[in-house]
């Protein structure tokens, strides 16, 4: 069995008691103990985590083909064991999924999970102007052992509308994933007007929204990516900050 904490918000410390497997994002590991010789290998994953090998194939296929590829490595436990895994010095956040919960999620922010989560790529069809395009990772909670450490640049936010019924609206460059129920896709709202077009945006020209009857909550870090749409006059692009 496994358990998953985190050591000085930058580290995640993952306890083993007895032989598990541990999915992991590639070249993570930074150090491990034991007793006795070294009980815990690693192997790159060429496909996926998928058990079966035509899953497996075609879930390698679709990440490269949608950019939502990521390198893993599987380590595999025979005994007690303690590893410890970072990257790049980026915050570790873990959560656990509860059973059928899904969370979506860009794949360079994923550290390492469990067996009990199924991870795959889906189509979501709202992410043309941010991020990498019209797909997304996910990881689904399929046990009771469901552990998920997520990266994030910064201290990150949280925000949940399952208790309020609230709006939630968020910069799709600075969301790193979002948990709920069911896949609870946002809605992308543009804010384009004439202004636009001769580079006067306001720099917040769209967004990620969530409504009260999307229950969902969503981790966001105080660091955006760089992306958007060439469309201005000036040769802004769409949803860049402004210098």
């Amino acid at each position: 069995m496994l358990t998953f904490e985190i050591v000085n918000e930058l580290t995640l410390k993952v306890t083993c008691r007895g032989n598990d497997v541990l999915f992991a994002k590639a070249g993570s590991f930074i150090c491990g103990e034991n007793g006795g010789y070294k009980n815990y290998k690693f192997e790159k994953l060429l496909l996926g985590p998928q058990q079966n090998m035509g899953q497996a194939l075609w879930g390698s296929i679709v990440r490269r083909v949608t950019g939502e590829n990521l390198p893993l490595m599987k380590v595999m436990m025979n005994g007690d064991s303690i590893t410890y895994y970072a990257n790049h010095s980026q915050h570790v956040v873990v959560y656990q999924l509860q059973q059928g919960e899904v969370l979506s999620i860009e794949s360079e922010n994923i550290l390492a999970f469990t067996p009990d989560c199924k991870y795959d790529v889906r189509f979501i069809g709202c992410g043309v102007i941010s991020q990498k395009g019209l797909a997304t990772s996910t990881l689904t909670g399929m046990g009771p052992n469901a552990y998920v450490a997520v990266l994030v640049d910064g201290n990150p936010i949280v925000l949940s509308n399952i208790q309020s019924g609230a709006t939630l609206a968020v910069d799709p460059d600075a969301v790193v994933c979002w948990m709920g129920a069911g896949p609870c896709d946002p809605d992308i709202k543009m804010d384009v007007n004439w202004k636009t077009f001769i580079g006067q945006s306001s720099g917040e020209s769209y967004s990620f929204e969530w409504g009260g009857h999307q229950p969902v909550s969503v981790i966001i870090q105080p660091s955006e990516r760089n992306s958007g749409v060439s469309i201005g006059m000036d040769g802004g692009r769409l949803g860049s900050r402004p210098n």
